[in-house]
């Protein structure tokens, strides 16, 4: 797999429009200084580009080019476009979002554009143009941004336009009104409708239950599928006017992991490489983080991605604003790296003094100088990826195990009015995912429309919470599984179609002859109680519970692994369940285990399908990229911020200072710069 780029980019977003243009030079010698090879730039200067309409002004853009080319920093050229102009706003209202409750914004914050204004598209896409006309051809543009962060902060549009073209989609979806009552179930609550004209989007107003729960759960899933491809279409026109005049650099938008409005699988297929923004809470755990890596290298399809941001320290919009500790930065960005990253790349790059990302961590902060704890931080990390992270791009991830996330079940998931309101999709994916981090099992995420070639390179597929079970995946899952594959998947699982309706039946219909289960009722659990669960499991009883829902089974062919304790009704009945299908197995588990419930079902399951794991110390990641040489490149990480000693098969004792950072390249240690 040949790399993205010559060079292992180093750097992140820069605004220097921000600043005098006597303050530049002394910008660039402080990054240069501490390794910083590549600036992001022209993010948010629609304003600054276009004063009015159709009059262009591109000198400080020139003279900011200008600048890093003299000192042969790399340049992702944006196309500006993430904020609308004041001008615009004024002169074409319309152009401005309106709000699921019916407000309409006015000129001011980002994001805040409406996807089908056709005003929007085409001064988007004029600009879009004219950036890539004046600039391609410059010899430090490596890449290409579009817009940023889409739909961050701004949600879905409701305006009229906007209902206008999701009736035109709907027709060419349905094609009559009588296939769109059938697969909406609207005669629901006197739904039906004899006209196109008659649908009314989501809005909390109508049928929207807030913004996430619809009267109508079919239009809500029409409408975010349909909101998706707005917003994918405006990143399309973007990318293919720069695609008139740049027909070799990459084009990308950066993405954020598990954001729940836009499919990302369906954006990864649209870009030449898939970039992100990495930005963990203080609660976030590791094993969430490197979930979102490996998501974001599914979404890309397995190529490597660019860590388009993160932070130096602090993040700005959290209540409590933590500082990173010593280490931490470089941890998390080797963690990305290990993960698929062949990029780092940081927000900011100096800090802003005004704004409210005036207290966002930056490689420059406000005290202008290279004396901060911070930038200190950066440099060291800056000589570390030079000296070791070059030999590691272009290598890819060689995973036995799949984990499905799916956008469309995320929707699904969480737009239920019942049976509670406790279930957050990515969590619950989370929850699987974690048992197989823990014993640094390599992974890919995939789409639950993975099709039968694709499943057929893992051992074990894991589909957590498979609420929606779209056309053929049902029958993909069969035939993976009778060929010896693993499947594990669970609770609230088999019970929506593609339009949202459950499939009568008995739970889990598409899955219930797989499975060998039925799930005659499901249980909630009110906040706070759990539910125990006897699991034996290694040769040994577990004594587990959790919460959320518990699924009450009949068994149809499977065997029981784990039973449900204490004393309600179902006491005693399957909690956890394996069936034998052809030359593979597929185990529901029925309710969400705790910790160490999973942990105990997932050493049977990884042993019993062969897959290698390592055992390494609490805290303590492996992660292995292979280069198309066969060369092994080993990252061994404390994610923790206590010291760690790993007694290793053989003898060799590792100890792991806090956010300590090994690679190892065919098991020989490569040696990072001293300080």
């Amino acid at each position: 797999m040949t790399a993205m780029f010559d060079d292992f980019l180093f750097g992140g977003d820069y605004n220097p429009e921000q600043w005098p243009q006597e303050s530049w030079e002394h910008d660039l010698e402080l990054l240069g200084r501490s390794h910083v090879n590549e600036a992001t730039i022209n993010v948010f200067s629609w304003a600054l580009l276009e004063p009015s309409e159709g009059h262009y002004d591109f000198s400080m853009l020139d003279t900011i080019v200008a600048a890093l080319d003299s000192r042969d920093m790399r340049i992702v050229m944006a196309t500006g476009t993430a904020a609308i102009p004041a001008w615009m706003a004024r002169r074409y209202p319309h152009v401005m979002r309106i709000g699921a409750d019916g407000t309409r914004q006015v000129f001011g914050g980002r994001h805040n554009f409406c996807p089908s204004s056709p005003k929007y598209r085409e001064r988007a896409r004029v600009l879009a143009s004219a950036v890539a006309r004046r600039y391609t051809g410059d010899s430090g543009i490596v890449a290409w941004h579009v817009n940023n962060e889409y739909g961050n902060g701004g949600g879905y549009c409701y305006c009229e336009t906007c209902a206008a073209a999701f009736r035109d989609w709907l027709r060419a979806r349905y094609g009559t009104v009588e296939a769109l009552n059938r697969a909406w179930c609207m005669n629901f609550w006197s739904h039906t409708i004899h006209d196109f004209d008659e649908v009314v989007p989501p809005v909390t107003y109508g049928d929207g239950i807030g913004t996430d729960k619809c009267v109508i759960s079919g239009l809500q899933i029409d409408y975010r599928r349909f909101q998706n491809e707005q917003m994918l279409d405006c990143f399309r026109l973007e990318r293919d006017a720069i695609r008139e005049f740049g027909m070799s650099t990459p084009i990308t938008t950066n993405l954020m992991g598990t954001f729940k409005d836009l499919d990302y699988f369906a954006w990864g297929r649209e870009m030449d490489v898939v970039s992100w923004d990495n930005y963990p809470g203080m609660d976030t755990q590791p094993s969430f983080t490197a979930m979102c890596h490996d998501l974001m290298r599914g979404v890309g399809g397995g190529k490597p991605f660019m860590l388009m941001e993160q932070t130096p320290n602090q993040q700005n919009w959290f209540p409590y604003c933590k500082v990173k500790h010593p280490g931490e930065v470089g941890k998390l960005s080797w963690q990305a790296v290990a993960h698929g990253a062949d990029t780092v790349q940081f927000f900011q790059l100096k800090q802003s003094i005004g704004g409210c990302e005036r207290f966002h961590g930056a490689v420059i902060g406000h005290d202008d100088s290279d004396r901060s704890r911070t930038y200190r931080d950066v440099a060291a990390l800056g000589a570390d990826v030079a000296a070791r992270a070059k030999r590691i791009m272009g290598s890819h991830i060689d995973a036995k195990v799949a984990v499905v996330f799916d956008w469309e079940n995320y929707w699904s998931i969480e737009g239920c009015v019942g049976p509670t309101q406790g279930l957050r999709y990515p969590d619950e994916v989370h929850r699987f995912y974690r048992a197989l981090w823990k014993r640094n099992v390599a992974i890919d995420v995939i789409e639950s429309t993975a099709d039968l070639e694709m499943l057929r390179r893992y051992d074990l597929v894991v589909a957590p919470v498979l609420i929606m079970v779209k056309p053929g995946v049902a029958d993909n899952l069969e035939r993976y599984v009778e060929g010896g594959g693993v499947l594990v998947t669970g609770y609230m699982s088999g019970i929506h179609d593609e339009h949202d309706l459950v499939i009568e039946g008995g739970y889990p219909v598409p899955l219930r002859g797989l499975c060998g289960v039925w799930v005659e009722e499901i249980d909630a659990v009110a906040p706070g109680a759990t539910v125990p669960v006897r699991l034996d499991a290694s040769g040994a009883a577990v004594d587990c519970s959790e919460a959320i829902v518990a699924s009450i089974i009949e068994p149809e062919g499977a065997r029981t692994l784990a039973t449900y304790g204490g004393d309600d009704f179902y006491a005693g009945t399957p909690a956890v369940t394996a069936h034998d299908v052809g030359d593979g197995c597929a185990v529901f588990v029925g309710t969400a285990l705790d910790e160490d419930g999973i942990d105990a079902l997932f050493d049977d399951v990884l042993r019993a399908t062969g897959v290698a794991t390592f055992d390494a110390p609490d805290d303590v990641e492996v992660a292995s990229r292979i280069g198309d040489d066969g060369t092994v490149y080993t990252v061994v990480m404390n994610t923790g911020d206590d010291t760690r000693v790993w007694e290793r098969t053989g003898g060799e004792r590792i100890v792991l200072d806090p956010f300590a950072v090994l690679l190892y390249e065919n098991d020989v240690l490569v040696a990072a710069p001293t300080r």
